[in-house]
């Protein structure tokens, strides 16, 4: 999954520390406030908010995200109404992030979108939400469900927050991820070709180009479609295939190589009335 990484974002407002005196308005979700404490809060000792919060900060910086967790817990437990409390809510999900707690990012961030969804912040719970599941996307040899529980969180950020910075973000995510989703289907797809499996293979690179037709396998299952179609005698399939590729990607090794494939057995890239590749190429582009 390293291809995917682009970086830890960290929230802007990571910096704020509360001022001696600080306070603010009371909120309306004190059940769920009193439910979560007790879960990850340290001893009981009543302290000041700001002695708290700095507290949680300090171990935040310091590397100690699950101490960091259980301070801004506490920040919430002992000052509901605290307007220090609020901020720390989210500061929990980032937190445990931070810790590769993903799931308790999730819970925290989704909790946090459910009591405050005007907070001035809340654009950045949606992203942490959408990053915890999206950093546990695998290599392309396993199962993708990850990848596509993360699809749909970083779409609601876009979706959401268009102009944010976390939405710029998401939406190179988003094509990274897609383009993860199509490795896969090329993954499967070359596995029944080496079989001899070509039907098999056909329908994995046709989903390809007709799914994720704007990732960087689409020369690839093009050529990949010429091979198999002329591999089961289909030699308009695979003209057709040829030709869509060398129109599209026509500087690119893969076209280069379907060329030479076809010139073999002395058939030429030509966009064969009627096929199903110049149907499938023309309604999906």
């Amino acid at each position: 999954m390293d291809h995917l990484q682009t970086g830890r974002r960290r929230p802007w407002f990571l910096g704020r520390r509360p001022r001696n005196g600080a306070r603010a308005a009371l909120f309306v979700f004190a059940v769920f406030v009193l439910g979560a404490c007790g879960t990850t809060a340290p001893e009981y000792a009543e302290r000041g908010v700001e002695e708290l919060y700095n507290d949680a900060m300090d171990n935040l910086v310091a590397g100690n995200y699950l101490t960091a967790a259980a301070n801004f817990d506490e920040v919430e437990c002992q000052h509901p109404y605290s307007v220090w409390a609020t901020r720390a809510q989210l500061m929990v999900s980032f937190a445990y992030y931070q810790a590769n707690r993903y799931d308790d990012s999730v819970f925290a961030a989704e909790r946090f979108i459910q009591l405050h969804p005007g907070f001035d912040d809340i654009d950045y719970a949606y992203y942490l939400r959408a990053i915890s599941y999206y950093e546990r996307i695998v290599d392309v040899g396993r199962d993708q469900e990850m990848t596509e529980l993360a699809l749909q969180p970083l779409a609601e950020v876009v979706r959401r927050f268009p102009d944010s910075e976390y939405a710029r973000d998401a939406r190179l995510k988003i094509d990274l991820a897609r383009d993860h989703l199509a490795g896969k289907e090329m993954n499967i797809g070359r596995y029944y070709l080496r079989q001899g499996q070509y039907l098999a293979a056909i329908n994995r690179f046709r989903a390809v180009i007709e799914d994720y037709q704007t990732t960087s396998h689409v020369p690839e299952a093009l050529h990949r479609l010429a091979e198999s179609y002329l591999a089961i005698g289909v030699a308009e399939e695979a003209q057709t295939a040829a030709a869509v590729l060398g129109y599209n990607f026509p500087g690119s090794d893969w076209y280069l190589d379907s060329y030479a494939l076809l010139e073999g057995v002395d058939l030429r890239p030509e966009v064969v009335a009627g096929s199903l590749i110049a149907r499938l190429w023309n309604r999906v582009f």
